[in-house]
């Protein structure tokens, strides 16, 4: 499922069920600063959005970020390169700061790892926005062997350079804690073999996988034809390669299409292919054989659709009145908050590597 190419920004936070600044409890020190304004920090520019650059090469980076200090009050939020959300929207009072700390994994293309989309610009790019941005201090530093969370999936799942298009993975990054990091090489169009056939991605994805860094598998809305044996074998030669290299394999069954047959999912949503292999089951499966942990997204995406019904689930997906298309497959920045939501529930549940980082 190649991403459309459309400009628009999804819609900020802030409805219920999202990532807040109440998910950030004790990563932020706020306190009230008498002085006058302060310049903008050194490779930054503007007012509305602020943009920050840095020429640092590929790598990790412990990013330090102080927002407020300005004699009015501040809301701002937090994106890094292509479109992840590291800081949701927060408000600090006139003349307070507020400092919070996260890792982020710098890569060239900084987007999909094939490029589509555009490729970014080399080095780190942060960008501060919000109804009245502020920001007082940005300190970057190479990161010292952080725990990698690697992504490895679709365009449900991939840092889309451009809205309205979101994936799960772009939502997911505030909730990891300075020491983990979020590697994003999911990429837009991919199944299973594709991917695992790639040199820009799983080979790349797999040459920096050290030991107990967790892998997320997502794979199943591009096996549109593949045989149930071939889906079973792409997943356990990924899981194989993973574990030699010392990582731990996740499998992440696909999230729903909204296709509805009455206030139910009709089975192209639930993801039985075309030639009528059940994917999801098939994933459960290789999961159960392997004794690899399964996010079952599929149920719990489903859970969430069906109890929406079919028409207040349209705020999942794009939406032609809001985000300028209709799709029912991709998510927008709101439902792509709601997925990583489901896929961080389940992490913490099952006690998975990265979850000792979770704020």
């Amino acid at each position: 499922m190649p991403l459309a190419r459309h400009g628009r920004h999804g819609a900020r936070l802030g409805a219920a069920g999202l990532l807040t600044l109440a998910a950030l409890a004790g990563t932020g020190a706020a306190h009230a600063d008498a002085a006058a304004p302060r310049a903008l920090p050194a490779g930054c520019s503007g007012t509305s959005p602020i943009t920050c650059h840095y020429g640092v090469s590929p790598g990790n980076y412990d990013v330090t970020v102080s927002v407020g200090g300005a004699a009015s009050a501040g809301q701002t939020e937090m994106w890094v390169e292509a479109r992840r959300l590291m800081l949701p929207a927060t408000r600090t009072a006139a003349g307070a700061v507020a400092t919070y700390a996260f890792t982020v994994n710098v890569r060239q293309p900084e987007g999909q790892p094939t490029g589509q989309g555009g490729t970014g610009n080399p080095g780190l790019d942060i960008r501060f926005t919000g109804s009245n941005p502020q920001v007082s201090a940005v300190s970057v530093k190479t990161a010292a062997q952080p725990l990698v969370a690697y992504l490895a999936g679709d365009s449900t799942v991939c840092d889309a350079l451009t809205g309205p298009y979101t994936g799960w993975g772009q939502m997911i990054t505030p909730a990891v804690r300075p020491g983990a990091v979020v590697a994003n090489y999911a990429d837009s169009g991919e199944s299973s073999g594709s991917f695992l056939n790639n040199s820009a991605l799983f080979p790349a994805l797999l040459s920096k996988v050290r030991a107990n860094d967790p892998v997320f598998i997502q794979f199943g809305h591009n096996d549109k034809q593949t045989s149930a044996s071939s889906y079973r074998g792409n997943l356990i030669s990924m899981i194989t390669k993973v574990r030699a290299k010392g990582g731990v394999p996740v499998l992440v069954t696909p999230p729903v299409r909204r296709l509805f047959d009455g206030n139910r999912l009709t089975a192209t949503a639930l993801h039985v292919n075309g030639v009528g292999v059940n994917l999801p089951a098939e994933m459960r499966a290789v999961g159960t054989a392997q004794r690899v942990p399964v996010i079952d997204l599929t149920a719990t995406s489903r859970a969430l659709v069906e109890s929406l019904g079919p028409s207040a689930s349209a705020q999942i997906f794009l939406r032609s009145a809001v985000d300028g298309v209709t799709d029912n497959t991709h998510f927008s920045q709101y439902g792509a908050t709601r997925i990583g939501g489901l896929v961080l529930q389940s992490i913490r549940e099952q006690n998975l590597p990265l979850t000792a980082y979770l704020r």
